[in-house]
């Protein structure tokens, strides 16, 4: 006997009563942040600005540049808050993304996948390896390296040919020469950078990851830019700080506070400021093919300071300095949606 055909009413039942149940296992704020985010994107693109904690938070903010969006001012997503907005007329959507390079790997993907987004601009405090660079100097660097893929071999272990350099920790034996270091060398390795540009699957190995070259070029314009040397009347940095462009900076899941090995990675690696999110951010914005810059502020000495580290004491004079950068950097970036609405 014939199976009796499907009635179109029947049909059309199911598929209400599928929806129904999908929306209702949907959270009703999640919901309405999808329908705010859809609404946001028909007005963009906009311009990605991400920070790591609440005293470079404070200090963006501090500047008064930043104008929130009358209708939409912020979004709670994934337990972190993007403020939608502008800076000198031009739209960006703001997210502090917390401290490591996990999490800012990815906020930055949730940043790049959810809004419109023309580029990103990632700022903060950093940990200073020059010392021709001084506490309270803010550094846009052309370059970052991921310092922290190690291998950790035993004492006369065997390098990997993808080795871009090594620390032999018997080096540092103290009296010099003497015994032998059971913690053996570290072997430091190359990045795989996986881009939509490349062929799918096939990884680009290097060190260095190169900032935009448009952007940068555009940064050097804030070289001679003026800087807070004091915080108030009676607390002021030892000299004037300055904006230096085209210098290296490294990232690692480490808060670096030892001269030994500061010294060890600037003689190496010819890195100038250390910190622990800048190249998750660059590699994750150019691996989805978006172009960015990172502006850092040097607040301590990486541990080449004789006594306690300073990034408690210059940390939110330096963040100010940096916010201030990166206002400025907004402000003379081209090719960002401005609104017809003055707020």
């Amino acid at each position: 006997m014939a199976s009796k055909p499907v009635t179109p009413c029947l049909v059309i039942l199911v598929l209400i009563s599928l929806l129904l149940s999908h929306v209702s296992a949907t959270p009703l704020r999640r919901l309405k942040s999808l329908q705010a985010i859809k609404e946001l994107n028909l007005k963009g693109p906009y311009l990605g600005l991400i920070t790591v904690y609440e005293p470079e938070e404070d200090a963006f903010f501090a500047t008064g540049a930043f104008k929130p969006d009358p209708k939409h001012p912020f979004l709670d997503l994934s337990g972190r808050r993007f403020r939608v907005g502008k800076v000198h007329g031009k739209k960006v959507i703001y997210v502090r993304c917390g401290v490591g390079m996990v999490n800012a790997a990815a906020e930055t993907q949730q940043m790049l996948d959810l809004f419109d987004i023309m580029g990103v601009v990632h700022f903060g405090i950093a940990g200073n390896a020059n010392n021709s660079m001084s506490i309270g100097d803010v550094t846009i660097p052309k370059q970052f390296a991921h310092i922290g893929i190690w291998d950790w071999l035993k004492p006369n272990g065997t390098l990997g040919t993808d080795i871009v350099a090594q620390l032999d920790f018997e080096s540092y034996n103290v009296p010099e020469g003497e015994g032998m270091n059971l913690l053996g060398r570290i072997g430091y390795r190359s990045e795989q950078l996986f881009s939509e540009s490349g062929t799918p699957n096939t990884p680009q190995r290097l060190l260095w990851l190169q900032i935009s070259q448009n952007w940068l070029h555009l940064a050097t314009s804030l070289e001679g830019m003026e800087l807070e040397q004091c915080m108030n009347s009676s607390f002021c940095l030892t000299q004037k700080p300055k904006l230096v462009v085209g210098l290296g900076g490294s990232t690692a899941n480490i808060f670096l506070d030892n001269a030994a090995y500061r010294d060890f990675i600037f003689q190496t690696f010819q890195i100038s400021s250390v910190d622990m999110e800048s190249s998750a951010v660059v590699m994750t914005s150019l691996s989805n093919g978006f172009p960015m810059i990172v502006i850092r502020g040097l607040s301590d000495l990486a541990g080449g300071q004789p006594g306690p580290n300073s990034i408690d004491i210059f940390g939110p004079l330096v963040a100010l300095n940096t916010a201030k950068a990166v206002v400025q950097f907004v402000k003379q970036l081209p090719g960002i949606g401005v609104g017809d609405a003055q707020y």
